[in-house]
């Protein structure tokens, strides 16, 4: 049995239990395991199709992750806007609930209240929210954060191939002779595919890697061609290539005429783009143009992997539908390693999207302005009709909450108040909703602040259900411990407000669910006949069995591995469609008072928010704080040197953080990773930037670029202060501070016991009351065990409370030089009795012996990155030192760093 329980102990419960990753869309199977109710251990599931056993850094700490300080453990409600939340009774908490719910929807009619969902919920819990919104309630005000991911690339799929399909798997990598990757940093994204390409390409040699990302991220490091476009010119750059291709004679009449319409169109258009004028746009060699052509037009096999760069753009629809553009016109579709291959942001993303949890979706890809498909949905869920009219999808359901035209708001599995563009104008919205309902496994993000009533959910680890990942591929999640608390699954919340909301209403509930196998049941059913069929499915199949894909008919024991195999397309005529795509620039220009770019995009070992992977000290040691990187020549310019405080700001709002020189940059642009927020620094975060505009067809926003202007701030009082030690908690006490100063920072340190970090710079010096704060949150009160050093005249304190010889924690204001080698100090939690008269001392290194380890690259086997290089210096290749440090050799996701580091220059020591 695929999902044979290793288990049955009564004694001493230990277990196995297969299920998912929950971060990104790769899907990687694991193995928990669990000792008498706690998670003890992750690793990969060597018989799961997407990963074969192999894991990321943030997939193989997973277990360190499931604990239960900050969870939301019980339900909260709020009965005065001014007051702050109490404990209350499930049946309080959602009777009130219902009551504001059904008060809301009788006054001013279903489309004054909204729900915004999450691509982590499982599809079963994404199915019945969809149901009860738009069955139920009846409005089509639901939507999710995939469409801050995942908009533009189904709506790219569907107005050319016309169905939301990616048409590829991941065993193309194995048949591909091209990969293009556009707008993907997949060497961070998607860290275990990116393991799959490193592989295929050591088994195929003449295998052809091209990049296009403005950043020269690892995966562009890694390319045989990286075109390192200005942001937003990925139109230019598709239509030129496909210019090219044209002229060259690399296009497939024969494919195009058979399986194709619109193509004349298009071919009038790309005419004007020729590769001298892109570019003069895209800022790239034209000859560079011209190879990326050649290659993706000839190779026996071209597979392009796309993401984020693409999809996160006011044009996002039309740059994926020019880079299947190029597909369809070279016939690179259909085949094994042929395939335009959208790679999913969110672990659950497609599986939204398969039940219709979109606000312009209906369940089974339905479209919600055909008549036939609504009464097909009606029928199925026992309802008169559903609504036709489109819903309020992200952007505009928070416009709509501040206007006041929706009144309420239900938030799952999501933070909207840290991750949507423009976030300011966002916490206005959920200050003005009239009620807010937080369905959330964590007490402490960014929303459940807003949060009027507060409902205790279930986590990885705990859920049952099903997933699908970026291949079409549908897994079986089960739970390898109890619930926590009083935490519900999502799925049973969501039938439990139906049960009160429908009596409120006076209607027929129609979400009277025994089980989540029962919902899944309804699910399939909707699928029969679709092109996402899985009438043969079922939960006994999957855990025998394994995973599937889609489609996968009754009476198949397998699904369809690829697609469009016969050139058929599910479309009217069944033809694919060219997109006449023509380039549009970014939504925001540079100018005189914002010169710079802004792009974000992710971390190696961060997730979204981070309110999973915020709770882990060992994943803050690669990159342990937010930064703006910068171009070396564009910080000079500005008098700039690497550490200074900058305000960055954009036409939306500010930041402060530090600035860091970085060779990834191009000069006239600048990034910041998107997973800072104000939990963890100073302000609103890195989406206090970013702008609110949407492409017209996804109303997938433009999170991915803004202008911005970058200046040096003076703040010449500073602060460090560590503590060892129930670090979660005391970081939440901390964050009360966070906005007090000029600037701040919250992190974590530390392996087996962490520790936690604030960094703060002000303009001049605070009041003590400040800094007796900042001691009580960390524990360095306690004068009978807290040596302390003041002096007033240079504006210096400090304190340390040194334990049985181990140094547990400081605070230095004042003279900071010595934080770094302190924090080292702590986190090892070695006897540090000897560095007492160095404590106090003005220092600018640390004393003799000691050394700074830096930058942690292996997190596995924690080897930083002083290590990698002094094997460097010695002549080390990649090999020996993998064997000799071990690190690359588990998860993988510091080699691309590691060959880096190896390959360029290094000083002598």
């Amino acid at each position: 049995m695929y999902l044979a329980f290793i288990a049955g102990m009564q004694i001493l419960s230990t277990q196995e239990t297969r299920s998912t990753c929950c971060y990104c869309g790769v899907g990687c199977g694991v193995i928990m395991t669990s000792e008498n109710g706690n998670i003890t251990g992750v690793r990969g599931d060597p018989e799961h199709p997407a990963n074969y056993g192999k894991l990321c850094t943030k997939g193989s700490t997973l277990h360190l992750t499931a604990r239960m300080e900050l969870r939301a453990l019980h339900p909260e409600v709020r009965l005065q806007r001014t007051h702050a939340r109490q404990p209350a009774s499930w049946d309080a908490a959602l009777e009130l609930a219902a009551d504001k719910f059904a008060a809301i929807i009788q006054a001013h009619g279903p489309d004054a209240v909204g729900f915004y969902i999450s691509g982590q919920l499982l599809t079963e819990d994404y199915y019945v929210f969809n149901k009860l919104v738009k069955g139920l309630i009846g409005t089509n005000n639901v939507d999710t954060n995939s469409r801050l991911c995942m908009s533009s690339a189904v709506t790219g799929y569907k107005q050319t191939l016309g169905a939301d399909a990616p048409p590829g798997c991941y065993d193309d990598v194995n048949h591909a002779d091209c990969i293009f990757i556009a707008g993907s940093n997949t060497a961070y994204a998607h860290p275990v595919l990116f393991r799959r390409i490193e592989e295929a390409r050591k088994s195929n040699p003449d295998m052809k890697l091209v990049v296009v990302d403005p950043r020269r991220t690892d995966t562009a490091a890694a390319a045989d061609l990286h075109l390192a476009i200005l942001p937003g010119t990925d139109v230019m750059l598709f239509n030129a290539m496909l210019h090219v291709m044209l002229w060259e004679g690399w296009y497939s009449e024969e494919y195009i005429a058979a399986h194709t319409e619109g193509f004349d169109d298009l071919k009038r258009t790309v005419r004007d783009y020729t590769p001298q004028h892109a570019a003069t746009v895209c800022g790239v060699a034209a000859e560079d143009i011209v190879q990326a052509a050649r290659w993706f037009a000839t190779s026996k096999a071209t597979l392009s992997l796309y993401c984020q760069g693409l999809n996160q753009s006011a044009q996002g629809t039309l740059k994926n539908a020019a880079l299947i553009n190029l597909h369809l016109a070279t016939a690179q579709i259909g085949r094994p390693g042929a395939a335009p291959f959208s790679l999913t942001g969110q672990p659950n993303a497609m599986g939204g999207r398969e039940v219709g949890g979109l606000a312009n979706l209906l369940s089974a890809h339905r479209d919600m302005a055909n008549p036939e498909h609504r009464a097909e949905v009606a029928a199925l869920w026992g309802v008169e009709s559903v609504p036709g009219k489109p819903g309020k999808t992200a952007v505009e359901m928070f416009d709509a909450l501040r206007s006041g035209e929706i009144k309420a708001v239900w938030i799952a599995c999501t933070n909207p108040a840290q991750s949507l563009p423009d976030v300011t104008l966002v916490h206005e919205a959920l200050r003005t909703a009239e009620f807010v309902v937080v369905q959330e496994a964590y007490a402490d993000t960014e929303t459940v602040t807003f949060a009027d009533v507060l409902l205790p959910a279930t986590s990885w680890g705990e859920k049952t259900g099903t997933v699908t990942n970026s291949e079409r591929r549908i897994s079986r999640v089960l739970p390898a411990v109890a619930a926590p608390g009083e935490a519900r699954h999502d799925w049973q919340i969501v039938v439990d407000f139906a049960a009160c909301l429908s009596g409120k209403l006076g209607r027929k509930n129609i979400l009277a669910y025994a089980d989540v196998e029962t919902v899944f049941n309804e699910h399939r059913l909707s699928t029969i006949g679709r092109d996402l069929d899985i009438g043969g499915m079922s939960y006994a199949m999957l855990e025998s069995a394994g995973p599937q894909q889609w489609p996968l008919l009754q009476g198949e024991a397998t699904g369809k591995v690829r697609l469009y195999a016969d050139g058929v397309y599910p479309t009217a005529n069944g033809r694919a469609r060219f997109v006449n795509a023509k380039y549009v620039g970014v939504a925001e220009d540079i100018n005189i008072r914002y010169p710079l770019h802004l792009t974000t995009g992710r971390l190696r070992d961060q997730w979204h928010g981070m309110s999973r992977t915020g709770k882990l000290g060992r994943l803050f040691s690669h990159v342990e704080e937010p930064m703006i990187s910068m171009n070396e020549q564009d910080m000079t310019r500005r008098g700039l040197a690497d550490g200074d405080v900058v305000k960055v700001a954009s036409r939306h709002g500010s930041a402060t953080l530090k600035v860091a020189a970085s060779q990834e940059m191009r000069s006239g642009q600048t990034f910041i990773p998107m997973h800072w927020g104000g939990q963890y620094m100073g302000g609103a975060g890195v989406n206090a930037l970013t702008t609110g505009v949407f492409d017209a067809y996804s109303k997938q926003p433009e999170l991915k670029h803004t202008a911005v202007q970058v200046t040096k701030l003076e703040l010449p009082w500073q602060l460090v202060a560590m503590r060892r030690g129930n670090a979660l908690v005391r970081m939440d006490r901390l964050r009360a501070l966070l906005q007090r100063f000029d600037y701040a920072t919250l992190g974590l340190f530390g392996r087996e016991e962490e520790g936690v970090v604030l960094r703060v710079a002000h303009a001049e010096a605070v009041p003590e009351a400040w800094l007796a704060e900042v001691d009580a949150a960390l524990g360095l009160d306690d004068a009978d065990e807290v040596m302390n050093y003041r002096d007033a005249k240079r504006g210096i304190s400090k304190r340390a409370l040194m334990s049985d010889g181990r140094l547990l924690g400081v605070r230095l204001n004042g003279e900071t030089a010595a934080r770094d080698w302190l924090k080292e100090i702590i986190a090892q939690g070695a006897d540090a009795r000897e560095l007492r008269p160095w404590l106090f001392a003005p220092l600018s290194a640390p004393p003799a012996g000691q050394s700074q380890r830096g930058r942690i690259v292996c997190n596995c086997f924690d080897v930083s990155e002083q290590e990698i290089l002094a094997e460097v210096r010695q002549g080390a290749e990649v090999a020996a030192i993998q064997a000799k440090l071990k690190c690359g050799t588990q998860c993988g996701s510091c080699l691309p760093e590691l060959k880096r580091l190896v390959a360029q220059p290094v000083a002598a020591s």
